[in-house]
């Protein structure tokens, strides 16, 4: 019987119960065509124009294995310090569930591709925590199920259900971990870094766009608690389809919270699936999963087994990109920033925007100063990720170049970004368009200053009495004449120059 309470404080919950957790990811692959038949996997197109007699599960079709797939998996593997298996085969794991049209799911069961690995995840303040992986599978997506009629978008309360199967047999990897234990109070950010950096090696190796918000990758967080000095595992809850790093985090709080407040009230936890709600990090029940769970998988016995060569697994093994911890590690040097300030870079998906600005012709720093300043709260705004933005990494050069030649000052620039972001061309035609060059002509310059001066004679006497800040008002003055388009450092010299005053 479960006892429904309110939850614990998560410090109280912390100070009774070790928190173990476990991980399964599926990332979406990136492939042309499905898994295990010849449609595409483009998902734009009208519900149920993407399926044939294949992945439809119709009598008589045959599958055949997409070797993509394969070579993808293999390659997750090996980034994951996976042993790849000599030979492993498919299997049929039987359950009835509407968007299964064949009334199974052609996965892997106890022969998987990948297994006995291991991902190491730095957390915020620098600690290094080792995540020890079980294994990697191959399997295929099930179809996409719209439930209409009812207030939450679920199946309990509406009053049909639509079905899309374009999306049945895309190729999904499965990587699952082993108990994550010793995390303590770190546990939820253990998960959200977890599977940051999983989602970083993924499209690192270009197997997937690892698009969290698209589907295109997503956790099942399982949650238990035992209480301190206890060795054996209490009951699991398995969130599932968690779509942000963030929601990781929080599921996994939520779930510490809960399970301390029902075994604090004398209540069971029961072993089932849960739903996570965005609105407020809560999670509620979906349905009961019992150990005697029963999916009678069986080998499939369509599909040959898989065995890849060791010459092929070798070859693919030194084909690997440099891995992104690696490779953060030598920006940040490179870079000469902190590990803080190198977070917040992959925190805000800045960093290969970044390193194309810098290979298009920019200093870091200029690069780091708009992709972290201007356009980052452009995405903000926006709710767009910083790739999504309509500026390429060659413009953000090209606008930092305009400010290294002094053709244009910050103020300028970040109004050139804002006509290049709303399709007014390329930077130099923003610039054109706008009339937004730097005012560099001396004698329009002095013109100004004179004016400025003019204009605000008891400033001017503060000037030459020594107090040089009071400068700054005139050089403002000479701005709001100019609109902004002065050099603001030569502006101060002139004026300074005119008053007899050493700057």
């Amino acid at each position: 019987m479960t006892v429904t309470t309110d939850l614990v404080s998560y410090e109280d919950a912390l100070a009774t119960y070790d928190p173990v957790m476990g991980l399964e990811v599926h990332v979406e692959l990136g492939t042309k065509t499905k898994m295990f038949c010849g449609c595409s996997t483009e998902l734009k197109q009208d519900a149920n124009s993407q399926t044939c007699p294949t992945c439809l599960g119709l009598p008589g079709a045959l599958p055949v294995v997409n070797e993509i797939g394969v070579e993808s998996a293999i390659k997750i593997g090996l980034a994951l310090n996976c042993e790849i298996a000599e030979w492993c085969r498919f299997a049929r794991k039987n359950y009835f569930y509407p968007d299964m049209p064949k009334n199974f799911q052609t996965s892997q069961y106890d022969e998987p591709i990948a297994f006995n690995g291991y991902l190491d995840v730095q957390l915020e303040d620098g600690e290094v925590f080792r995540v020890e992986i079980e294994r990697a599978h191959m399997e295929e997506d099930t179809g996409k199920s719209t439930h209409v009629g009812g207030a939450t978008g679920r199946i309990h309360g509406a009053s049909h259900s639509l079905l899309d199967y374009n999306r049945a047999g895309i190729p999904l990897i499965e990587i699952v971990t082993k108990p994550i234990e010793g995390a303590g109070e770190r546990a939820p950010e253990v998960a959200k870094a977890y599977v940051a950096e999983l989602r970083e090696v993924i499209k690192a190796l270009g197997v997937s766009e690892a698009r969290m918000d698209k589907g295109q990758m997503r956790c099942d967080v399982n949650l238990s608690l035992r209480p301190h000095g206890r060795e054996e595992f209490g009951t699991r809850s398995e969130t599932k389809n968690v779509n942000s790093l963030r929601s990781v985090e929080r599921a996994a709080r939520f779930e510490i919270q809960r399970h301390a407040a029902v075994l604090n009230s004398g209540g069971t936890i029961v072993q089932e699936t849960r739903h996570f709600h965005e609105e407020d990090g809560s999670t509620t029940s979906g349905r009961i999963k019992d150990n005697a769970e029963d999916y009678r998988y069986f080998p499939e016995p369509d599909l040959v087994p898989v065995a890849p060569a060791r010459t092929w697994v070798e070859e693919l093994r030194a084909g690997l990109p440099e891995m992104p911890r690696v490779r953060r590690n030598r920006l940040r040097e490179e870079w000469g920033v902190s590990e803080h300030d190198m977070q917040s870079i992959l925190n805000a998906g800045a960093v290969d925007p970044i390193v194309a600005t810098i290979e298009a012709g920019a200093d870091s720093a200029a690069a780091r100063k708009w992709w972290m300043g201007e356009l980052s709260r452009n995405a903000n705004e926006t709710g767009r990720a910083l790739d999504e933005l309509p500026v390429t990494p060659a413009q953000v050069a090209r606008v930092a170049d305009l400010v290294t030649k002094g053709d244009l000052n910050d103020k300028l620039a970040r109004q050139v970004f804002e006509g290049v972001l709303a399709g007014e061309g390329t930077p130099d035609e923003v610039v054109e368009k706008r009339g937004l060059k730097v005012v560099s002509d001396e004698g329009a310059l002095t013109t100004a200053v004179d004016e400025a001066i003019a204009g605000n004679p008891a400033i001017a006497d503060k000037i030459r009495s020594g107090k040089v800040a009071a400068a700054g008002a005139l050089v403002g003055a000479v701005m709001k004449a100019t609109r902004g388009q002065a050099d603001a450092a030569r502006v101060k010299e002139l004026i300074l120059e005119k008053l007899g005053v050493e700057g």
